[in-house]
């Protein structure tokens, strides 16, 4: 593919990419630093693939790959940074009639979630968000991950039970205390 293809490949899988970037390091500031480095190695591909359909999920083992080169990169600095990026952000109220309790249930939930997915492995977290975030279907998932459909249902599968247990987890440690 020549380089002006790579672009418009880039562009055309972004989005979803960035989803996979972000399931992979959990900092949303690292997506863009991650992605510049996917689009300049795609960039630096000198060979053409030999299949164009191989082009999509070579794009996502290779934002799989520079992912992980950023975490190990980054190492305890990221680590602080994830631990101040984890403190709750409070929710702005607009001026709407909301229920406190409303509210404070709803917050509770969302800070429960979003911990529940932080523990569970990066690649069911990856599963779990581009399917529930960028509502794809099995067969696109396969597509843009390279893997098969049945592959793709075991995974969820297997994804949705972590989840599962570590919501079940988090919610009985917020019970006891």
């Amino acid at each position: 593919m020549p380089q002006a293809n790579w672009l418009n490949l880039l562009r055309q899988h972004d989005r979803w990419l960035r989803t996979v970037v972000f399931a992979r390091v959990g900092e949303s500031a690292a997506v863009d630093e991650v992605m510049q480095e996917v689009a300049v190695a795609a960039i630096k591909q000198q060979a053409p693939l030999v299949d164009a359909g191989k082009a999509v999920p070579w794009l996502y083992r290779l934002a799989v790959r520079q992912s992980l080169l950023y975490r190990r990169r980054q190492g305890r600095h990221r680590k602080l940074t994830q631990r101040y990026a984890e403190r709750a952000q409070p929710v702005e109220f607009d001026g709407r009639a909301i229920d406190p309790l409303d509210w404070l249930l709803a917050d509770e939930r969302q800070t429960m979630v979003r911990s529940a997915i932080r523990k569970i492995p990066r690649r069911e977290a990856e599963m779990l968000l581009l399917k529930y975030t960028e509502h794809w279907s099995y067969e696109q998932l396969a597509q843009h991950l390279g893997i098969t459909e049945s592959a793709v249902e075991s995974r969820l599968h297997r994804a949705r039970a972590c989840l599962r247990r570590e919501l079940a987890e988090v919610s009985g440690a917020g019970v006891e205390a």
